[in-house]
């Protein structure tokens, strides 16, 4: 989504264990509990088979999301897509109440990771970005897990210098020795010291640097079209992206396009991988204006 004006900070109540996020940290915030009840529809350690899903929710309201659903309607998609098999969530636009709520109804075994989007002003002050309405937290990137998260950290990438600054989280699933990574790239415009100046090659040249050649999933909401669709777009893909990597809905070596993921008729939304690819599904969750879209990979062949 495009921004509106700059967010407002503000404090909320915030249990011990998420005080970063509230003291406007940029570090990611992992949450990690006990292991308990297995969840129906996730893979189990052991398995081979490891189901990545990624979506922006739409959860800030003032970016254009206000008539996209309630935030519980949006948990519950999230669930939903827990429950249609995947194990890992990479969540763009995501609030941190509605990350924890999820958390926290998916079962004690699941673990959460978070990175607030920040806003930095012309005086070189950083705010955490706040989602509307009392208590829902800050908004940012989530990753959602049916199991343990280690090496959890965000990559450093450039960013806007006055502007809304997105990011790169990054955490390895040991049960599946998967390095997973959640991006939300700028959008063109982003940075209003220098409206034109250019962040996503950079930033996807950051991203694809932070990611081992194989075990890995990765991608986000990329706000980037297919080297496809040409215009000044094309340029900005790194060489690795469907080389080294191959795309959720790439069918050949030669193949840079897929399907629409946005309600524009665009593609925004990408899984890049290493491993064998078993399946790739665009679901419509009717709750937001991004699909989600979900890469199945057989993490033994790593």
């Amino acid at each position: 989504m495009f921004p509106a004006p700059p967010p407002t900070a503000g404090r909320g109540r915030r249990r011990a264990l998420l005080a970063a996020a509230a003291a406007l940290s940029l570090s990611a915030l992992l949450v990690t509990a006990s292991p308990a009840q297995d969840v129906p529809g996730t893979e189990r350690p052991g398995e081979q088979a490891l189901t990545v899903a990624t979506w922006n929710m739409c959860g800030v309201r003032r970016w254009g999301c206000a008539g996209t659903g309630s935030e519980a309607a949006k948990n519950r998609a999230v669930r939903r897509l827990a429950d249609a098999g995947a194990g890992v969530l990479l969540l763009q636009e995501a609030c941190l109440r509605s990350a924890e709520s999820v958390r926290e109804a998916l079962g004690r075994s699941w673990d959460l990771s978070f990175l607030p989007y920040t806003w930095r002003d012309a005086n070189g002050r950083t705010t955490a970005v706040r989602c509307d309405g009392a208590g829902s937290g800050s908004a940012g990137l989530a990753i959602l897990s049916s199991r343990p998260l280690s090496a959890v950290r965000e990559v450093s990438s450039p960013q806007p210098v006055v502007g809304l600054r997105r990011g790169v989280l990054c955490a390895t699933v040991a049960a599946h020795g998967v390095r997973v990574c959640n991006a939300h790239l700028s959008t063109p415009g982003s940075d209003r010291a220098g409206p034109d100046r250019e962040y996503r090659d950079d930033q996807l040249r950051a991203l694809v640097a932070a990611v081992p050649a194989r075990n890995t999933v990765f991608g986000g909401d990329l706000n980037l079209r297919p080297p496809t669709a040409g215009g000044a777009g094309v340029r900005l893909w790194p060489f690795a992206a469907y080389r080294t990597h191959r795309e959720c809905d790439q069918t050949s070596a030669g193949d840079r396009s897929g399907r629409a993921t946005h309600e524009s008729g665009h593609k925004l939304d990408y899984l890049f991988t290493g491993l064998p690819r078993t399946r790739c599904t665009v679901h419509d969750t009717g709750v937001s204006d991004h699909r989600a879209l979900l890469i199945r990979v057989d993490a033994g062949a790593g």
